[in-house]
């Protein structure tokens, strides 16, 4: 009987020191954030751009343009946009405005009065991001 006895102690001793080790290895939900650096790159008033945010999507795409590559004249009436260029250049054609040069680290913000068209005039594919509400 005595074994018995030994092997469930022994049995619920161990049981004890398991649990107490996995509750002590869990981690904490963390309440701060650490380790992060942000930086606002783009961004735009909507307000007036549209009165209402039914039927419209959010959405990010990776744009890749090729040398010599254009984008046809378009405005941005229905369809704000902002962008930030990654690699590359393109040269950007506005209404009214002198040409623009976008490189890696710059880009837009394109509201309902842009109009405009833009051409790859380097050497390499131009790469960017670009987020736009659009009508769905």
């Amino acid at each position: 009987m005595t074994s018995t006895k030994n092997h469930v102690l022994a049995t619920a001793t161990l049981i004890l020191v398991f649990l107490g080790g996995y509750v002590v290895g869990q981690r904490q939900v963390p309440a701060e954030n650490v380790g992060q650096d942000q930086e606002m790159l783009r961004s735009m008033d909507l307000t007036g751009e549209f009165p209402t945010t039914a039927g419209r999507t959010l959405r990010m795409r990776k744009v890749t343009l090729k040398p010599g590559g254009v984008l046809g004249l378009h405005d941005h009436v229905d369809r704000p946009a902002i962008t930030y260029f990654l690699q590359g250049e393109v040269t950007y054609h506005a209404d009214g405005k002198p040409d623009m040069v976008a490189k890696p680290g710059g880009g837009f913000a394109e509201g309902r009065a842009t109009k405009h068209w833009a051409e790859n005039t380097g050497k390499e594919p131009a790469v960017w991001i670009a987020v736009d509400i659009v009508k769905q």
